[in-house]
């Protein structure tokens, strides 16, 4: 399996590419922007993209997510209660641009659920619903590989802001702690922003916990 880490876009945003070398197929998670290298890693590598998957609606995730569909194809998911993120610049952190945003809101493939498994090749990620720093706020864990990409959920010391319209710090802490913190201690945690850490780490040292 390839996983590769891009920073991205003015709020350096984490942005991952998990590929099947073998089968030549990939799937982005958070593409924030810089469409062109992403779809040129995919390119280098000869990987075909398959899922273009959305941890949540705000947009420093999705920023890029229709323009490297336009460059490299694939399907974009998002779970439906962060749609509204899409189309609301204010709800979507999107004004923060002052304008200069081209191609938010576009169409949504696949909608995401609790549940969901998502294959691509021999890549099998499971959907964690884990609400808290926006409604529909999604998980992907890989439980082959024991890692999780938790989006702006969770943090090395931290969590996510739960200020934002549609945010609950309530629901936040019940999505840790009822749906990562049970995955295991040895559970690898990579964030929607900074470096990864572990699920055990999070639970001894994260002062929110």
């Amino acid at each position: 399996m390839i996983l590769e880490h891009f920073v991205v876009g003015m709020l350096q945003t984490n942005c991952y590419v998990l590929g099947d070398s073998g089968k030549c197929v990939a799937a982005v998670i958070d593409p924030g922007g810089e469409a062109k290298r992403i779809a040129s890693f995919l390119n280098k590598n000869k990987l075909k993209l398959e899922a273009i998957l959305l941890t949540h609606g705000h947009f420093d995730h999705v920023l890029d997510a229709w323009k490297l569909k336009e460059l490299a194809g694939g399907l974009i998911y998002l779970h439906p209660a962060d749609k509204p993120l899409l189309k609301d610049r204010m709800v979507g952190l999107g004004a923060l641009l002052s304008g200069r945003i081209t191609g938010l809101g576009g169409p949504v493939d696949v909608e995401l659920a609790e549940g969901q498994c998502i294959s691509v090749g021999d890549i099998s990620l499971e959907v964690l619903e884990t609400p808290g720093h926006t409604p529909g706020h999604v998980s992907f864990y890989l439980k082959d590989r024991r890692i999780i990409f938790v989006g702006d959920t969770l943090f090395a010391g931290s969590i996510g802001r739960t200020d934002f319209p549609g945010g609950s710090y309530e629901e936040l802490i019940k999505s840790v702690r009822n749906k990562i913190f049970p995955l295991g201690d040895d559970v690898v945690v990579y964030p929607g922003h900074g470096p990864k850490t572990t699920v055990g780490r999070e639970r001894a040292t994260n002062p929110f916990f």
